[in-house]
């Protein structure tokens, strides 16, 4: 349900998934952070993903997660972006992290309020209408 807030296939081919894990760790690679994998801890079950990733075009960093919707409402996102947050400004010594959503997406929007991030503007990625957060370092 979440990806319908992307462009492109709403449930990607098991090649598009291959080449956005490979995406993924390239990014790891070059930049030394990333997207982790959420899983369940007492079986291991893959339900999402969750970290921070370079926006090159714009060389913001930003908070991402997508968790599967059988575990929406149960606080899993804001616990892992809360984490990804403290992970970026005291590991990597971050001053800004963005989150960008969807204007529809209204769960992703109080997660990111829930973690710490402030409504900025109404503007657009790549052609696409979104919501800009930001959240800073304290001093």
């Amino acid at each position: 349900d979440v990806l319908r807030y992307f462009p492109g296939s709403p449930k990607p081919t098991r090649e598009q998934a291959g080449r956005m894990i490979e995406r993924m760790l390239a990014h790891w690679g070059e930049h030394g952070y990333g997207l982790w994998a959420m899983e369940i801890r007492e079986n291991g079950q893959l339900i999402g993903r969750v970290g921070l990733q370079l926006i090159t075009e714009t060389d913001e960093v930003e908070v991402d997660f997508i968790l599967d919707r059988a575990f929406w409402g149960r606080g899993l996102a804001t616990e892992a972006g809360r984490a990804s947050l403290a992970y970026g400004y005291d590991v990597l010594n971050v001053d800004t992290i963005v989150g960008i959503v969807h204007p529809e997406n209204l769960a992703s929007q109080r997660v990111l309020q829930k973690i710490g991030l402030t409504f900025v503007e109404a503007t657009t990625y790549f052609g696409m209408a979104v919501q800009r957060y930001v959240g800073r370092r304290a001093p």
